[in-house]
């Protein structure tokens, strides 16, 4: 691992992705677009509407990504593609973003006022992609092609790198390979079971973000995300992701390949709902007395009383004091009763009144 710099912070289109700022929500349309242009068009809508930050699509070609004598020879498709009723390829193909598309969907995400994102997955997408975008992500099954990453990184773009099914030897590489040539970079724990499976979140190990804190002091972390509901993105947020991704379509009943471990528009405005209370309930860090607890310190602390009553001129004993709420602000507190015993009083003090440093002589 070189000893690259990086920024703690960096801005999408003017909003800022820092350590204090709101986790921000990037709606993975992926291939739930079932290739139809006016569908992506209505998730675009669908995805602001819900409280997604951004959309995000996924621009390969199948040749491109995949070797159809590769996964035949495999023998079985396997994983979440033995569900697949064609080929890998085929369904890849069959899945693309068409690149005609690139202008339209752009125009649409600023109709919507939702950032416009990509995962691409060849150097002809990136080029082609560019002009759009003020992001890239790379996913991780390419954590692997450096060369790629480096190409993406030369853009001067903000990169969103994720590291499911990877080593950590993996991670520090592809880190550095975008280090050395952008010094903005959010890296994602990620774990790639497509399955959508709840015995999957086992295997998500949210705590992979101290690993990455400690490596990485004041980098900018994220969780890319394929599991049941949103338990993983809270455990997340609390340890830390500032940037959280998960797939997004209208109905997860649809037939296709990302549709079942999607999210639709009722979980996903959920999920931002219950993440935006988690936000505000994290607070600062610092100990202190809250704002809507200053009335309840008066209510349920306990200050020294008085018990019988005791004349000006005598001594406080053990026995004349007790420890009893309320706690008005300035009495004494249980804490400094070794301060008050034996001190003389100033004046007479009825049974039950509180004790205050005016009421010593």
């Amino acid at each position: 691992m070189d000893n690259y710099s990086y920024n703690s912070s960096f801005s999408i289109n003017g909003r800022l992705l820092s350590k204090t700022a709101p986790t921000y929500f990037i709606a993975d349309i992926a291939s739930n677009h079932d290739g139809d242009i006016e569908r992506a068009k209505e998730l675009i809508f669908l995805a602001k509407a819900a409280g997604a930050d951004a959309v995000k699509f996924q621009h390969f070609l199948a040749e491109k990504i995949v070797s159809d004598y590769g996964f035949r020879h495999l023998g079985k498709q396997a994983g979440h593609q033995s569900a697949w009723k064609k080929s890998v390829f085929e369904v890849f193909r069959d899945a693309e973003c068409h690149r005609e598309w690139n202008s339209t969907l752009a125009e649409t995400a600023e109709k919507a006022n939702i950032d416009f994102l990509t995962t691409p997955y060849d150097v002809p997408a990136v080029d082609g992609i560019d002009k759009y975008v003020p992001v890239y992500k790379i996913g991780s099954g390419d954590i692997t092609w450096t060369e790629f990453i480096s190409y993406v990184a030369k853009k001067n773009k903000p990169v969103l790198l994720a590291t499911g099914a990877s080593e950590i030897s993996d991670v520090i590489r592809a880190v550095d390979s975008v280090l050395t040539y952008n010094k903005n970079l959010l890296l994602m724990q990620c774990n790639t079971n497509y399955t959508g499976n709840i015995e999957n979140m086992k295997y998500v190990n949210l705590n992979v973000l101290k690993m990455y804190a400690v490596i990485y002091p004041d980098m900018l972390l994220g969780l890319s995300d394929h599991t049941p509901g949103h338990a993983t993105v809270l455990g997340a947020i609390t340890l830390g992701a500032r940037a959280v991704e998960k797939h997004f379509t209208s109905d997860t009943r649809r037939e296709g390949p990302d549709h079942a471990f999607s999210m639709d528009p009722v979980t996903w405005r959920d999920m931002v709902d219950r993440a935006r209370e988690l936000e505000s309930a994290m607070g600062t860090g610092i100990k202190r007395v809250e704002e809507n607890e200053q009335e309840t310190v008066v209510l349920q602390q306990r200050c020294l009383i008085f018990f019988p009553d005791i004349k000006a001129g005598e001594q406080i004993g053990e026995s004349d004091v007790e420890a009893l709420r309320p706690a008005p602000r300035g009495a004494y507190r249980p804490f400094e009763k070794n301060i008050v015993l034996g001190r003389v009083l100033s004046c007479d003090m009825e049974q039950g009144q509180e004790l205050y440093p005016k009421d010593l002589a």
